[in-house]
């Protein structure tokens, strides 16, 4: 779940990244965080996010970053972020959707049987 509580005041700007712990998200989530914004960086798999967050912390943005866990392919996961987001922050200033999702959805399924 979530680590420490970010500084919460009117002026500091949050953002989330799913997809966080790797790639592109981690770099998005480093750069965020080396211009002053808190990020909570996502992941699926804890382990992974929480290393990612580690290494970034190495960086010294160790005030900027944390770490929820996120599957967004799971309702009741998108649920535990959005609830942990407006009771511990209040807002939400920047979203990226950087969390690849794939393969085949019910509807492509019936398609191709059709």
């Amino acid at each position: 779940m979530a680590g420490s509580t970010l500084k919460s005041t009117a002026i500091m700007k949050y953002a989330v990244v799913t997809g966080g712990n790797k790639g592109i998200g981690f770099e998005i989530c480093r750069q965020l965080a080396s211009e002053g914004i808190s990020v909570i960086l996502t992941a699926r798999n804890e382990k992974r996010g929480f290393e990612a967050v580690d290494k970034l912390k190495s960086f010294g943005l160790s005030d900027n970053l944390m770490f929820h866990q996120l599957d967004v392919m799971d309702s009741a996961s998108i649920d535990s972020l959005a609830g942990f987001i407006n009771s511990q922050i209040g807002k939400l200033d920047i979203l990226v959707n950087n969390a690849g999702v794939s393969g085949i959805t019910d509807g492509e399924v019936s398609f191709r049987c059709s």
